[in-house]
């Protein structure tokens, strides 16, 4: 679609020519190309809505298909509770924590409607209308009738969606200042009890990157364009750009990435092998309008409006996002080595951030610990001392390329070990959090351990990092969680990964392009380490399969449960 779109207006400006009459034609062909990409925006969103009741009806009868693990441990059924979250949920602000809303009642259905934002506007477009579904074309005609809507300036209302971006605390405070006035709060009522958000966003610009589609998939470009055509609590939102920009923005609360990622790949499996069906559609006159969210706004709301919008613009303008694709190789050259390519990346993240500051810092890497009923995610913490013995080596250039080489297959051995018990509920993270939950709830003085130091800066994520792997092209992105770090998600394909780094433009400690070139460097320089060792590799490589054997004991004397688990040593070096 964005091809489709992008390409068209330019391929036919060389039909014209001439001066006086071809200005006129040129003018007629550029407003006709105009009016078809708005019905190519128009008709791409049915087309997804319907993807999106299709998948909602799976999710409905409890007929999607069990995920099973993949990479280390593969093969064991995992817990699917997340994915009917998706549509269904709601992260509601509160003054000191806010609350996960699951809509579970079986006494009353559940709303079949979704939001549909146009204009920094809500409009609710019902997906069922007397017992029946609308079909793509009802769903064209009604998405028509919300632009038209959404067009008129004599009923445009304040951006109520920019309250969402900021922190919080001052969400919740402006909620409940909102919720005074009966309207409003009818207009909440209906956001938060929607399926989803389908946002109708305007072109952002003549030239879009990467970078440029990412930060306009968090932030919309910020109250200038279209950071007000969103609702951050929604978990998920579909963003439809009129310059061909599309992608979902999720809140992370009641699902994990990979369960976007399935979401989404479905929808994408569904739009390119199920043809847009326009059926006739039922007379204009039979589908009720769709419904504008109408907001009372006080001088109050105005201020608190106002302040939203200059901490989003501030926040748009910090943000340092580098999308890039390392094209040199990709996770078959590093299951060649016989070694976790997500092992393997983790270390040359490592080797990145030492060589830009000189030391190693507390990172994170989501594990999944969906192998149990009701699991999130614990951390897997990558900045071991092996790492550390590998980036100085490779940095002060005293040791020998074999030398290197055996601490690059020791820091990945510690990785993937680390990773295995992350993943099979055996980390520190989650227990931690427990003890500390447990005496709060309990009214018990705090442990010493979390006021120390140490464990302080333990959890100060400097470097927060992600492996989201999609079997199509599409990439994942968020920001850093703390002023001075970086945000590192990455998606390694066959033969490249797809890297989308982060930080913020304030922070005189980071900068987004030098280390995304501190991380190319780094794999070009542990590819060439793996190219010159490459004898000593087939000579050693039972190395680090005996540190996974071990694992593998260890874990089957923990618990017999965990038998079924354990895999052959090949099994367990693949990602």
């Amino acid at each position: 679609m964005d091809r489709a779109i992008t390409q068209n207006p330019f391929g036919l400006w060389g039909l014209t020519g001439g001066e006086g009459c071809s200005v006129i034609k040129a003018v007629l062909i550029l407003q006709h190309l105009l009016n078809q990409m708005i019905y190519i925006k128009h008709l791409f969103a049915a087309h997804l809505i319907s993807g999106v009741l299709d998948y909602k009806t799976l999710l409905d009868a409890r007929a999607l298909p069990v995920d099973y693990a993949r990479g280390q441990l593969a093969g064991h059924p995992m817990c699917m509770e997340q994915y009917y979250r998706l549509f269904t949920s709601y992260r509601l602000p509160g003054p000191q924590r806010d609350t996960l809303v699951a809509q579970e009642s079986s006494v009353m259905p559940e709303p079949e409607h979704i939001i549909v934002a146009c204009k920094n506007q809500f409009f609710v477009l019902d997906v069922v209308i007397n017992f029946r579904r609308l079909n793509e074309r009802d769903l064209l005609t009604q998405l028509e009738r919300i632009v038209k809507m959404a067009n008129s300036e004599d009923e445009c209302l304040p951006p109520i969606g920019l309250l969402t971006t900021d922190g919080r605390t001052e969400w919740a405070e402006s909620r409940a200042v909102l919720m005074r006035e009966s309207t409003n709060r009818d207009s909440l009522d209906m956001i938060e009890r929607c399926m989803c958000l389908v946002c109708l966003d305007d072109a952002s610009g003549p030239e879009i990157s990467d970078s440029t589609r990412a930060m306009l998939m968090l932030h919309g470009g910020g109250p200038s364009k279209n950071g007000g055509n969103r609702w951050y609590d929604k978990p998920m939102q579909f963003i439809i750009g009129a310059d061909g920009c599309c992608g979902v923005v999720c809140e992370h609360s009641p699902f994990e990435g990979i369960v976007l990622v399935q979401c989404t790949e479905h929808l994408l499996k569904y739009m390119i092998g199920s043809p847009s069906k326009l059926v006739r559609a039922a007379s204009v006159s039979e589908l009720p309008a769709p419904r504008r969210l109408r907001w009372k706004c006080t001088p109050e709301i105005h201020k608190l409006l106002s302040a939203s919008t200059d901490k989003l613009q501030r926040l748009v303008k910090n943000l340092d996002m580098n999308v890039y694709k390392f094209y040199k190789y990709g996770k078959e050259f590093i299951k060649k080595q016989k070694m976790s390519p997500d092992a393997y990346i983790q270390v040359a993240l490592q080797l990145a951030y030492y060589r830009c500051h000189g030391r190693p810092v507390s990172t994170y890497e989501s594990a999944s610990t969906r192998r149990f009923r009701e699991g999130r995610v614990d951390n897997i913490r990558s900045a071991t001392p092996q790492a550390l013995a590998f980036v100085v080596a490779m940095t002060d250039g005293k040791l020998s390329s074999s030398e290197k080489m055996e601490l690059l297959q020791g820091a990945i051995a510690a990785q993937t070990k680390y990773t295995i018990l992350a993943i099979t509920g055996m980390a520190i993270d989650n227990h931690l959090l427990g003890l500390r939950e447990t005496a709060h709830e309990l009214k018990l003085e705090t442990p010493q351990i979390f006021t120390d130091e140490a464990y302080i800066l333990s959890n100060q994520f400097i470097l927060s990092t992600s492996q989201v792997p999609t079997t199509v092209e599409m990439f994942c992105c968020y920001g850093p969680v703390v002023p001075n770090g970086y945000g590192a998600c990455y998606n390694p394909q066959s033969d490249h990964i797809i890297f989308c780094i982060s930080s913020f433009y304030d922070s005189p400690q980071t900068c987004s392009a030098n280390f995304s070139k501190a991380v190319e460097q780094a794999l070009v320089d542990m590819r060439d380490l793996c190219d010159i060792c490459k004898p000593t590799c087939n000579t050693s490589e039972q190395r680090p399969g005996m540190i996974h054997s071990k694992s593998k004991i260890f874990l089957c004397q923990l618990d017999k449960s965990f038998r079924n688990l354990t895999r052959t040593e090949e099994e367990l070096k693949k990602n």
